[in-house]
This record gives C-alpha cells, structure tokens and sequence, in this order.
C-alpha cells in the first residue's frame, strides 16, 4: 500500500475510533428505595428495545421480576443489594446503565459505582419527594460534578404539587433546576405531559402498563382536538403552568448541565411508560459521551490511543453453577481488545483475557473489542480488587475508590466445624466484592465483618449458605468506628506504646492495612490527644 494510502487508512481508523466513543452513554440510576429506580430502568430497556415485556425476561425462563435484579435474594425481597450493569443501542448510541441499591446498607457499592459513571439519573418519588439517601447520594455527584437528570416518578398517583417539589429539589439537594417536561395534571387527574425539549404535548392511554401503550401526540397547544381530548380548563392550566415556568426557570443550556451546574428535570410514571421515551431521547441528546478522569499520575483522555480502566465492582457467583467471579472494569481511555496482554498494575504483571463479558443484566455475550466508556466482565481467579488500575503498560493509579469506614460490626463464626474451607473461601470473595470488610484482631486472629448497614449481614449469611455450601453465626461486638492508622514515624516509641497499650483493639484489614477499632467516640478522642503523631482516617484511601 502506497505511503498515501496508509496515511488514509490510518485516519480512517482514527475516526472510527473516535465515533465509537463519542456513542457512549454510561451513567448510573440513584434514589431512596421504592422510588421507581429498577423499574425507569426496564422501561428504559423497553423502550431501547432491549427487552419486549418489562418485568420478564422469558427467554431466560426465571420467574417474574426485574431484569436488573438478578440475585436471587433480590428477587424474594424485592430491592436491589448489588449494581447491575446493562448495555443496548438506543438512536446508534451504545447505553451502558448501572443500576445501583437505593438500600443505604448497600449505600458503599453505589458511592464506588459512582466512580465509573458520566452521568447520574436521579429517581423522586411524586408522593414522598427528597429523601434522606437521596440527599447523601447528590451531595457526592455534586461534589464530583457529575451531570444529573432529574426523574420525578409515579406521577400516576396522588402527590405534591410539580411546583413544590421543583422547590424541594432546588432547596434540599442544593441544585439549580429547569424543566424539560412538564405534567399535565397529577394523580386521577393525570393525562401526559407537555415536551417542553421537544415543544409538543402527548396524551396516553390505555391500560397496557407493561408495554409502551398508545401515545396521542399534538405540536400546537391551540390545537382544538387536544382540547377535546384534555378540556378547556386543563388547557387553559397547562398554558398558565407553562408561562411560569418560562418566567421562573432558566433555559436549558447544556454546558451547565455538563458542568454539573444546571440539572434538567422531567416527569412521568415508569410503570405506565409516561414520560420514559422522552426522558430517553432527551437524555441521547445532551448526556455527555465518556468524560476525563484524574488518576494519581496525570489526567486520562478518553481519546487516548492507550488502553486504561479501572476496577470498580466485583462479583463472585454470577453463575453459581460455575462459581465464577467478575471483575467489573470500567475503561477510561483506548480500547480493550480480547486475548490482548494488558498489565496489572498493582501486581505489575501482563495478563491476558479469553472471554471479555458485555452485560445485560445476568447474562453475558463475549465481546472481542471495548471501547472508552464502556463496562466489561472480566474472569477473575482473585487477581483483582476493587480500585486496581489495568492500562496497556503505563503505570497508572486511579484515586476515589476507597473503603470507608463500617457503622456496624460482627465477629463472624463457623456454624458447621465440617464446612471451614468453604466458609474462609467464601468469606475471602465476598469481601474481595466490597459488599463488607474483614478485619482480623492482632491479639487472637479472631474475624470481624464491618458493613455499612445491618442488612448486609443478612445478605452474607445468605450467600454463604446458597453459594459457597457454607454457614456461619455472628457474635455482637462494641466497635464504634473503624480507623484506618497513619503513624507519622512507625520506628519512634510514641508509635510502639500506641501498639502495646491498644492491642486488644488492633485489627488488620484485608490489604493488611492497620486499623483501630475504637470502642466509644470519646475513646477515639482521648486516644488521638494522647498519640498525636498517629493519625486516623475513616476512609482506606490515603497518603
């Protein structure tokens, strides 16, 4: 091939490269429980065609339920403990969701999920409005400046009034809204909403709650079959409604709304598919395609040529009858390319992958080639842990993925003497997912598991018991924080008498990492004043 031509072929290439990226939309779905979230998500797989009938996936023949929520305890409780990703193409752009807990037990795994994501839906309850973990979930995308769209749900039931709870929004997530859609009338009264994106009403009807029913759609508000259809004083509300919010609310920009400045609100009901395809086909609009990201050494462009990515889910038994464990790997820059060798960088060894996974929900299809922005499974025979970095050969280390410090903890002992190595295995992998922490006691080696909500104790016990074959029973324990330990000098005897007088309340995590496990605030207090130059840190991520 003439010089010419290589320089064509290789530009070829490049914009091809370029293209796939910029088709990339991955973003993450967040609310208090009960809000609507796993439910906006099959609606959404509906209306991306992914899936033909919300709630069932029959070609998988599992029994009714969400398509996000593939663990079986998920499934009898009825919420979601563990992210699901799920990948379609919607308009030729490739979503990619992270479905994450609304549970704030589970509160950890959606604050780390967080890290892989270019943008956040956040899901609000018509009838109950801001709620607490919502409120905690938003102050960390806005702390990392995370585009958010606003969903607000069930509009199909009687709930507060849309001006009041655009109030809420502003008020209590401290965030700066506009309007894309706005409903006309609420509960009884609901009829379909007014496209203010689009300019255009759409009226629905029918009751096929499970399919995407039939839209009636108008572009002029003075048209006289949408009175007909709606009546004179709904009109003449909507037309009133829709002066104010001109007034009062600025204009969509989109450079806001990508700053994390500007967060454009829509409403609707995921479970009758009013409001979800215009939530959609805003959302392929404006959301932003894969965005940089800070590692230790330098910033990550997606357009780099080199592969990077980074750990920021594992998850063992995704299939029980394989025993197998997936390390969630979301690529920041380059391409990830089947059974090409890519380097570890905390192991500092190349390692190469046979059968890269897409997602869609529980099940998996091989993929040879991966792009910034997307999220591959990667077989995992405990290599990984979450926050490891995987590059092309530059050593990178991504930063915000840490541990954070448990609210409750358990020794934890084998109920069956006959099942030990299947306890301590699977033990070991559930910790390697972060649904926990292990911590053992320096003085007797005795194990301790730290979670962040009460229930994931429930939800080990239990895959304990249905994946690993194994049982075990937990033992109260007074801990009233953990504390990650940063000695200024660990040779200098303010630092030995630490570890002498403290011993009983020493314990390693499972990076072997020391920790103090204080008994009480005013213990930490009294500790601190007494060994100044220990410091300690409620979260494992430090220098």
């Amino acid at each position: 091939m003439p010089f010419k031509g290589i320089v064509v072929f290789l530009s070829k290439l490049s914009r091809m490269f370029l293209d796939e990226i910029s088709k990339r939309r991955t973003f993450g779905i967040i609310s208090h429980p009960d809000a609507g979230k796993t439910t906006l998500t099959e609606k959404l797989l509906l209306f991306g065609g992914a899936i033909q009938e919300a709630g069932a996936v029959k070609s998988n023949k599992i029994k009714k339920g969400a398509t996000s929520d593939f663990m079986e305890i998920e499934r009898q409780r009825g919420i979601s403990v563990a992210t699901s990703v799920l990948g379609f193409y919607y308009r030729d752009k490739k979503i990619n969701i992270l479905d994450t807990p609304g549970h704030k037990d589970f509160a950890e795994d959606t604050f780390r999920t967080l890290t892989a994501v270019d943008s956040v839906i956040v899901v609000i309850d018509v009838a109950k409005g801001v709620e607490e973990q919502t409120e905690k979930l938003v102050e960390v995308c806005r702390m990392r400046k995370i585009p958010m769209i606003v969903f607000i749900n069930k509009l199909d039931r009687e709930g507060k009034d849309a001006f009041d709870l655009l109030d809420e929004v502003e008020q209590k997530l401290g965030l700066r809204v506009t309007p894309l859609t706005f409903p006309i009338g609420m509960g009884y009264d609901f009829q379909g909403i007014y496209n203010i994106w689009e300019k255009n009403v759409k009226l629905f009807l029918g009751e096929h709650k499970q399919r995407k029913g039939t839209v009636v759609s108008y572009t002029d508000l003075d048209d006289a079959e949408l009175e007909k259809g709606i009546g004179k004083k709904a009109l003449e509300k909507l037309k009133d409604e829709l002066e104010l919010v001109s007034g009062v609310y600025p204009e969509f920009n989109q450079k806001e709304y990508l700053n994390g400045e500007l967060q454009p609100v829509f409403f609707g009901s995921a479970l009758n598919n009013f409001g979800v395809q215009e939530l959609l086909d805003c959302f392929i609009d404006i959301a932003p395609s894969p965005l940089k990201k800070r590692a230790e050494e330098r910033e990550i462009n997606p357009s780099e040529k080199e592969f990077s990515g980074f750990v920021f889910k594992i998850h063992a038994n995704m299939d029980p009858n394989h025993r197998d464990r997936l390390a969630f790997i979301k690529i920041v820059s380059g391409t990830f390319e089947r059974n090409k060798p890519y380097l570890h960088v905390r192991l500092n060894k190349k390692l190469k992958f046979s059968s890269p996974n897409a997602f869609f929900a529980e099940r998996k299809e091989i993929v040879e080639i991966s792009y910034a922005g997307d999220i591959v499974g990667l077989h995992d025979t405990g290599n990984f842990k979450i926050g490891d970095s995987l590059t092309s050969g530059e050593e990178i280390h991504f930063k915000g993925i840490p541990n954070f410090s448990p609210e409750h903890f358990r020794y934890i002992n084998n109920a069956d003497p006959m099942k030990s190595k299947q306890l301590n295995k699977g033990i070991e992998q559930l910790m390697d997912e972060g649904v926990a922490q292990l911590f053992t006691l320096k003085l007797n080696n005795r194990k301790i598991i730290g979670t962040v909500g009460a229930l994931q104790f429930e939800v080990i016990q239990y895959r304990l018991e249905h994946e690993y074959s194994a049982k075990c029973a937990y033992e109260n324990l007074n801990v009233f924080k953990a504390c990650w330990v940063d000695p200024e000098d660990k040779n200098n005897e303010e630092f030995a008498d630490f570890k002498r007088v403290k011993q009983k309340f020493l314990a390693t995590d499972k990076s072997d990492k020391l920790v103090f496990l204080a008994d009480s605030a005013f213990s930490l207090q009294m500790t601190q004043q007494k060994y100044p130059s220990v410091k300690f840190h409620y979260t494992s991520e430090f220098e």
